[in-house]
């Protein structure tokens, strides 16, 4: 093979491997956190392709993800166990969540706890960690049923398997259609620890069970004990 030949190649396996996670996310976790109805299918995206642009229908801060408190360094890979929102008053063990055969991302199988997406990155890891809780559940209020309320500057833990706890703060807050969602924009790779904390919004539609709009929280990683 010529040299020329050779550096095309390389050019693609770096281009996959930079585009592994997101289309694994896109595959996987586009409608998560939704109480009263059944995983999406999976919508898998091409590698490299470019988000939707497409506007919220709201967003606490539309500019681009930038932390409400300083960044800091990221920590080394651990497993989650709790997740805490004080503005929220929620505490939730964490459930692990992995994909269904078709590729969709599993819900939490107990309403009043959230659950880790485990093929993704661990929160407080580089990478865009995401959380995902239902809203509502047979018509009761879940763990995430305040999640649109969050404002910019509010504060998330996570404590982790390996004793240390990983503090975010959020950036901005937004809610996409579902039909619109930006999926690369949400889950594209991050030169640092990210957190995305996913459920259902707008107003439920009784006959179909379905809610029509996502809530997606953007935090960053802002300290570590």
């Amino acid at each position: 093979m010529s040299a020329r030949g050779t550096g095309r190649v390389t050019t693609r396996r770096r281009a996959r491997r930079a585009t592994g996670w997101v289309c694994v996310a896109a595959a996987a976790v586009l409608l998560a956190g939704c109480g009263e109805q059944a995983p999406a299918a999976p919508q898998s995206l091409p590698g490299g392709q470019q988000g939707q642009g497409g506007h919220p229908a709201h967003d606490e801060a539309s500019a681009a993800d930038g932390s409400g408190g300083a960044a800091a360094a990221s920590m080394p890979a651990s497993v989650p166990m709790r997740l805490t929102i004080p503005s929220l008053h929620v505490s939730s063990t964490l459930e692990t969540l992995g994909q269904h055969k078709d590729g969709s991302m599993e819900t939490p199988r107990d309403p009043a706890k959230a659950g880790w997406y485990g093929p993704g990155p661990t929160p407080g890891a580089k990478g865009p960690a995401v959380i995902a809780g239902h809203v509502t559940w047979n018509g009761t209020p879940s763990v995430f049923r305040r999640l649109s309320s969050m404002k910019r500057g509010d504060t998330v833990e996570v404590a982790r398997q390996d004793g240390r706890t990983a503090k975010f703060t959020v950036d901005r807050i937004a809610t996409y259609p579902k039909n619109k969602f930006p999926t690369l924009e949400v889950y594209k790779n991050l030169d640092h620890a990210g957190l995305r904390l996913i459920t259902c919004g707008g107003d439920y539609d009784q006959g179909k069970h379905y809610y029509p709009d996502n809530v997606v929280v953007f935090a960053s990683l802002t300290g570590g004990a």
